[in-house]
């Protein structure tokens, strides 16, 4: 085929692209003068995991729990006896009791918490306290602290919808800190909440707190329980449940929860440096709550048994001396005149393992055991004593209301003859009433000095055998280095008040 006859056909292919341009132009310039987008990526969305919420909880729990006000008629300045805050900054003077209330708030005298002011005509109840608490039936109980409480003369619910209601207090436990109010509600059912099985609570279950911190009104907190039986020297039951859930001054007397809606505990304390919430407060547990909310309700106050002794803890150098597996009990230190435990014949230096079966594993465990029984029950009590166990019946009477220790007849020491007791690092010498030694002198590089013994204590009993010469003391580090022990149980007076060290029987 010849050039000529290319042409055409090459030219006919050329006319026809253009045409084809000229259609897709069109079509292009419709798109645009008919307003239709071209058309996009859809924005970028994720699938969330489902991941568990509190807001169930939440919403079931909230009506149930309150706000409590505190009024109280503040006496003018002109009657005010001693003021027990008279730091600077609000805290006692006493550096042991400022650093407790730095550290464990129980309640704040600050702005938002605390609004107390001095009523100059002394006759109307002033604002002093802000606290949480919760419904515990739905007549109208509610559960708080005793120190939101503490200082009242006048009492106020606010409900979760914004209702305020006034309120009567039925009674208090200083012991425990708790209190339970009472609301008319003039008929009105209130929902409330119950406590939980706190036995079968666990560390690291969920918790959610609900309360009023810095007097802001419900709000909920979430963390995890993080530790169990926490004594901070709040009382002599001390068994909080430690938490990690933010709580802040106003949360006292609120409810900490579990998953089920149920009390776990109730926010009391908080640990705090630096004045605000670092991530550790502490809560009653729902068992001891529960046990002092049903007194409180039934009679307005809680009694509890009373066995009559000043105990200490047994360290394993006072497990090792007496023959004791293992450092648990409670050691007598002495037994007050006409208490039940006087007159069932439990002594100094026995050790206490068990109360009706139920192991003592602490000072503090006998307590909450003994506490935990009504004044008049006979309960049997379990002493290690002279190398064996025996067991003892017990009667138990009322706690007093003051938790006065025992104490001795006055003694006074009047050396005449030192005697050396080397081996131990001391220098002793007979006391007037020809009961014990009195500790003259003690060699400060010695186990006596470590173990805190001071010159003018009174060594009464070495391994529970009455001590009238250092030959005693003697004998009976050679009795307990024949039986294989390392060290004698030494019991010491000091200022009417009687405890129990261990020294080592061979330092030559």
């Amino acid at each position: 085929m010849n050039t000529a006859s290319k042409l055409p056909r090459t030219r006919s292919r050329l006319l026809a692209a253009a045409a084809s341009l000229a259609i897709a132009g069109a079509i292009g310039v419709g798109a645009v003068t008919t307003g239709t987008a071209p058309v996009l990526a859809d924005a970028v969305k994720v699938e969330a995991p489902q991941v568990p919420s509190f807001a169930d909880v939440v919403e079931h729990v909230s009506p149930a729990v309150v706000s409590v006000r505190v009024k109280a008629k503040i006496q003018p300045a002109s009657d005010d006896g001693p003021d027990f805050f008279q730091g600077p900054d609000g805290l006692p003077d006493n550096p042991q009791l400022r650093r407790f209330f730095k550290e464990f708030h129980f309640g704040d005298r600050n702005d938002n918490r605390w609004h107390q002011r001095r009523d100059r005509r002394g006759d109307k109840p002033r604002p002093v306290a802000q606290g949480s608490g919760f419904f515990i039936s739905e007549d109208g109980y509610v559960v708080t602290n005793n120190h939101v409480v503490e200082e009242g003369s006048a009492f106020t619910v606010v409900t979760d919808d914004g209702k305020e209601l006034d309120a009567k207090l039925i009674g208090t436990d200083p012991r425990t800190d708790l209190a339970v109010l009472k609301v008319d509600g003039k008929g009105q059912k209130f929902t409330y909440v119950d406590f939980a099985d706190d036995s079968k609570v666990r560390v690291g279950d969920w918790v959610v707190a609900v309360g009023n911190p810095f007097g802001l009104g419900g709000t909920v907190t979430a963390g995890i329980i993080s530790a169990r039986g926490r004594d901070i020297g709040a009382g002599p039951y001390d068994d909080f449940i430690q938490i990690d859930a933010a709580v802040n001054r106003g949360n006292s007397g609120g409810p900490a929860f579990n998953l089920s809606g149920q009390v776990v505990g109730i926010n009391t304390a908080i640990f705090s440096p630096s004045g605000g919430n670092v991530g550790i407060a502490f809560a009653i547990p729902a068992s001891t709550a529960k046990m002092v909310v049903r007194d409180l309700m039934k009679d307005g106050s809680v009694e509890r048994g009373w066995l009559g002794v000043e105990i200490q803890p047994v360290t394993d150098d006072i497990a090792e001396s007496l023959g004791l597996s293992s450092a648990k009990g409670a050691l007598v230190a002495s037994s007050q005149d006409g208490s039940p435990a006087k007159k069932a014949g439990i002594v100094p230096g026995d050790v206490i393992t068990q109360v009706d079966g139920k192991d003592v594993a602490s000072t503090k465990e006998l307590a909450r055991l003994i506490g935990a029984y009504a004044p008049g029950k006979s309960v049997d009590v379990s002493v290690w004593r002279n190398g064996k166990a025996e067991t003892v019946k017990v009667d138990l009477g009322t706690l007093p209301k003051s938790d006065k220790q025992a104490s001795n007849d006055d003694q006074q020491s009047a050396p005449v003859k030192p005697d050396s007791l080397a081996d131990l690092g001391l220098t002793v010498t007979k006391s007037d009433d020809g009961k014990g030694l009195v500790v003259t002198d003690v060699d400060p590089d010695s186990d006596a000095a470590d173990r805190g013994i001071q010159a003018g204590d009174v060594i009464t009993a070495v391994n529970s055998q009455d001590v009238a010469g250092p030959d005693d003391i003697t004998k009976a580090m050679a009795e307990a280095a024949k039986a294989g022990r390392k060290s004698v149980l030494v019991q010491i007076s000091r200022d009417d008040n009687n405890r129990f060290v261990a020294l080592p029987v061979a330092k030559g």
